[in-house]
């Protein structure tokens, strides 16, 4: 064991043959990158680990940090009682499983066992347990447990399993502080010197300083090398960590904090090494802290101790006692203990799952007509409205729907348009389009110039208020003076928006709209000469025509035009609310999806557009005119926030869209509140209610958001038309007799279904897993560095949804934990093409990541699962 506090290798050393920053990109797998919190966006926390099978990374997870990956029997037990699990599928299930296994037991012996467990119905009790650790000492000549997991841990994981102080947790203390400290988005009163050197060499230069360190620690990190890649390699090696062992070693340290290690990487376009630099740091902090500890003794199971659990299991749920094992053969014993260890949790997680995902595809598919509906003499439709995928659009189109003579469309709520945006006014511009892609056009919003000097002006005035605000408490000195100067109407301002939020947000949303007086805008859609090197503003004519044929395409709008068209974006209102922007759109980093609605709608009002997409056999009516609006989730409103002149049927159509959406908005403000489990009992209003909700800075839980999502259904809207989905579907259009080579469909399923299932497997983790994958109780959370919320001042940043998005109370889950079902209403070779085709999507369905179904013509349902 080498005790030298440096080392120092030849540049050209190659562990197993790949480079240290190789191994560290290829050990970023298990975390994924993270946006800042106000540009939240949904991420599977497990996209980097498709290549492994589902229950393969749940075992994994459970050893090196003891993560549940399944939902906990408490989830389970509740789904049983709401009739959410068929016992009867549970049971094929198991009988399937059973049918896999080599075991020597009678079926009957081996399917009441294994009953008794899943339904932890057992025959327990305290005195039959004395001299079970006597019976697994004996038994054990007889079997030895399977040892599944061959996870890698720390030398700080090490070092507190043999009785130390708590190594893990004091690691992770130290990191987080100088991740805040590095991370910090100029929040703090003091920033951390030298950051733009790099993470490893800021924290280098001031970790000398850091008294929470003794001298002696302070003194080896002094002199550790000033090359980040060279230190880790020089650590790894010092902590005898094989070479081959090296990238399971960096992804145990990764787990650790995942959301902290997620934020570095995300940064990685500053600086390529930079979560190298992170995990430099880190392994630096361990060894310093674990050096007196070292040499480890080597982690050691002990197979008595595993044996013990097994009889214990046969005790309690297989009805035998402790002396009745002496009168079984070696064979038997063998047998039982095998059943026992096979039948793990892992393999229980795994069959209540499936059942519980099985029952709601029968559901799904009892719901759905069994063939195809009769055509029928096509109906005079008034307007048609393309809506986001989003789940919360469900129930609005169904209430929509049959308010009058109006048809709906479902599609991704970018719009399949890639465009970074920029406000009037605004110092910065947005990428409004889902994170997995990036833009590759710039729309501005503008106006004429004096309007837009005096707007400039105005917006300017306002921020340069809040801007003094927040400096003078940051200073020492004015923050003494602050609470004189604003205390009256700060309390005015807290009193108004505690007893009477509704008309406080009001007030002010009001009072702002009248100070900065938002001129009319246009926008920069129109290409002018191209910049070398920068991306381009506005669109060609034939670009203006490509994205409109594609986005008409992909929602089936290509024929039988309504007089008015309406492209709805999405957002949502809520005050206080670090997460508001999670409940924006679940794709676009928080953004809405209202500038994306009003550039595709002004796109398909342009006449060269038109005349073009007319000669390709789309014919969109002279009289036909396309207007953008914003779905509020959160108000269940629909906003308009574009429409030109109307014609006469046009405006006709509009008149009967706004006399219908008061009482679609009342329908749909009653379902969705009556999901809420904070709802005023004796409520009179739902109207008035949901704008408390949106308004009420005390408010925890302002809408549900995506919680429940469990299907994606692409297909035509006459297949869902009729049924109550309950909010728990993204809707797709889709006609496959308009897609002969299966381009339409395959870029759905490599875009908004990758999409939903991140969404997905975001909510599903933030609930089995909450204190890991999610983000713990709002109420409790603190705001950091301007990036993200912990859990008082030293947790991971935590990267998912927070508790009140996903649970109805401390006990009981309001989302249903179940893998995305995807449905295609196509012929089942054309499913099976895009399995062949789409290698990524194949590998999910394979590994369990995602369910697939799919609706032939002839109503037959086909699983792929």
């Amino acid at each position: 064991m080498s005790t030298a506090s440096t080392l120092h290798y030849d540049e050209g050393f190659k562990p197993n043959d790949r480079t240290l920053q190789e191994i560290v990109k290829e050990a970023s797998k298990v975390i994924v990158p993270l946006g800042d919190i106000n540009n939240f966006a949904a991420r599977s926390p497990w996209a980097g680990l498709e290549h492994q099978t589902f229950e393969q990374v749940a075992r994994r997870l459970k050893e090196t940090g003891d993560i549940e990956m399944y939902p906990n029997h408490a989830i389970i037990s509740s789904a049983v009682q709401k009739g959410e699990i068929d016992l009867a599928i549970l049971k094929d299930g198991l009988n399937a499983w059973l049918d896999e296994q080599p075991l020597c037991l009678s079926r009957e012996l081996t399917v009441e066992y294994c009953q008794n467990v899943l339904q932890q119905e057992t025959t327990f009790t305290a005195k039959e347990l004395p001299g079970a650790r006597t019976a697994a000492l004996w038994y054990s000549k007889y079997f030895s447990p399977s040892k599944n997991n061959h996870s890698i841990l720390t030398m700080s994981q090490r070092a507190q399993q043999t009785g130390s102080e708590s190594l893990v947790e004091c690691v992770n203390l130290h990191v987080i502080k100088w991740c805040k400290l590095y991370l910090d988005e100029s929040l703090a009163v003091w920033s951390m010197p030298n950051k733009e050197a790099g993470f490893y060499a800021a924290w280098r230069q001031m970790v000398k300083y850091d008294r929470t360190l003794t001298h002696d620690m302070r003194k080896q990190l002094d002199q550790i090398n000033e090359n980040a890649e060279q230190a880790l390699m020089e650590v790894l090696h010092n902590m005898d960590i094989p070479n081959k062992e090296w990238q399971e070693y960096l992804e145990a340290h990764l787990l650790a904090l995942p959301g902290w290690a997620g934020m570095i990487r995300s940064r990685e376009e500053e600086s390529e090494t930079l979560l190298l630099e992170y995990l430099a740091v880190r392994l630096s902090l361990e060894y310093v802290l674990v050096k007196e500890y070292l040499p480890l003794p080597e982690p050691i199971q002990d197979d008595v101790q595993l044996i013990e659990k097994l009889v214990i299991s046969w005790v309690k749920y297989g009805q035998m006692k402790i002396e009745d094992w002496a009168a079984l053969s070696p064979e038997e014993i063998k047998a039982r203990l095998m059943l026992a260890d096979h039948f793990d949790s892992f393999v229980q997680g795994r069959l209540w799952l499936e059942a519980w995902e099985k029952t709601y595809e029968k559901s799904l598919q009892e719901c759905l007509p069994s063939k195809p509906a009769a055509i029928e003499e096509a109906k005079t439709i008034a307007a048609q409205f393309a809506f986001c995928i989003d789940v919360r659009s469900e129930t609005f189109r169904r209430y929509l729907e049959k308010s009058g003579p109006f048809e709906t469309f479902g599609t991704a709520g970018f719009f399949g348009l890639p465009i970074e945006t920029k406000e009037l006014a605004s110092a910065n511009s947005h990428n409004s389009l889902p994170i997995m892609f990036k833009p590759s056009h710039k729309v501005l919003e503008s106006t004429d110039r004096d309007q837009l000097e005096q707007y400039m002006e105005r917006a300017h005035t306002a921020h340069s208020v809040g801007t003094t605000f927040k400096t003078m408490k940051q200073n020492m000195l004015t923050s003494l003076l602050l609470p004189e100067i604003s205390g009256p109407w700060l309390s005015i301002q807290t009193l108004a928006r505690s007893f009477i939020p509704q008309k406080a947000g009001e007030t002010v949303r009001r009072m702002s709209e009248k100070w900065l007086k938002k001129p009319m805008t246009k926008l920069t859609l129109h290409s002018p000469e191209e910049v070398a090197g920068e991306m381009p503003v506005g669109f060609t004519e034939e670009e203006q025509v490509f994205y409109v044929r594609q986005a008409l395409q992909t929602m089936s709008l290509t024929e039988h035009f309504a007089p008015l068209v309406v492209i709805c974006g999405h957002g949502s209102q809520s005050r206080n609310n670090p997460y508001a922007s999670a409940l924006d759109c679940g794709a676009c980093g928080g953004a809405s999806s209202q500038f994306n609605a009003r550039v595709l709608a002004t796109l398909c009002n342009l006449s060269n557009v038109r005349e073009t997409l007319a000669k390709e056999g789309i014919h969109i009516p002279e009289d036909t005119v396309f207007a953008a609006a914003e779905h509020i989730t959160s108000l269940d409103e629909l906003k308009f926030t574009y429409l030109p002149e109307l014609p006469v049927a046009a405006k006709n159509s509009f008149e009967l869209i706004q006399g219908a959406l008061p009482t679609v908005r009342k329908s749909v403000n009653a379902e969705r509140l009556a999901q809420l489990p904070t709802l005023h009992p004796d409520c009179p209003d739902p109207e008035e209610e949901v704008r408390r909700f949106a308004d009420d800075w005390s408010e925890v839980r302002p809408e549900w958001g995506l919680a429940r999502n469990a299907g994606f259904i692409i297909g035509e809207r006459t297949l869902t038309e009729d049924c109550d989905l309950e909010g728990r579907v993204f809707l797709q259009n889709y006609q496959w007799q308009l897609d002969p080579t299966g381009d339409i469909l395959a870029s759905i399923i490599a875009g908004p279904a990758l999409v939903a299932q991140w969404i997905n497997l975001q909510y599903y983790a933030s609930t089995v897993a909450p204190h890991y994958y999610g983000s713990g109780n709002k109420a409790t959370q603190t705001i950091t560095a301007g990036v993200g919320v912990m859990q008082g001042n030293a947790s991971d940043l935590l990267f998912g949804l927070p508790w009140q998005s996903v649970m109805m109370s401390d006990e009981e889950a309001y989302h249903a934990p179940i893998r995305l079902l995807v449905v295609v209403q196509a012929p089942k070779y054309r499913v099976q093409q895009i399995l062949e085709q789409n290698a990524e999507f194949r590998q999910k369905l394979q590994n369990g990541w995602i369910r697939l179904s799919c609706i032939d013509p002839d109503g037959i349902w086909h699983s792929f699962s």
